[in-house]
């Protein structure tokens, strides 16, 4: 299945990120991904077990803060690619209750993002 923070109906709470960014191998992911990158390019160039790195990235995911991309291949053999879903995360403390929140700044969708996503939408109708 694949992701889009952007389209997420609820967002997630301060302490689903919180959590998602204290994560040593995660903060790795989000340094690494400076161009989307597979689970397995993930594994290796951060040197995490791939079934933790599996763990860790749907965490993130889950959080918002990567998107999941498919790449389809003429062999069948589909993969998912994994990009940083945010430019900024700011976490608020409100002054009467003193609750946390989270505001995410997300980068400008490409043409070809947008169109991808009007596509998405119409299959999802039919």
């Amino acid at each position: 299945m694949v992701r889009d923070p952007l389209r997420d109906e609820e967002p997630p709470s301060p302490e689903e990120v919180l959590n998602a960014l204290a994560d040593d191998a995660a903060q790795r992911f989000i340094a690494a991904l400076s161009e989307p990158k597979t689970a397995s390019e993930l594994s290796e160039e951060c040197d995490v077990p791939l079934s933790t790195t599996y763990r860790k990235l749907e965490k993130l995911t889950d959080a918002s803060l990567l998107e999941e991309s498919t790449e389809i291949r003429r062999d069948g053999q589909h993969t998912t690619r994994y990009a940083v879903a945010f430019d900024e995360v700011t976490v608020t403390v409100n002054e009467n209750d003193r609750s946390l929140s989270i505001e995410f700044s997300r980068p400008d969708r490409s043409r070809d993002e947008r169109l991808a996503e009007l596509w998405s939408e119409l299959r999802e109708e039919t």
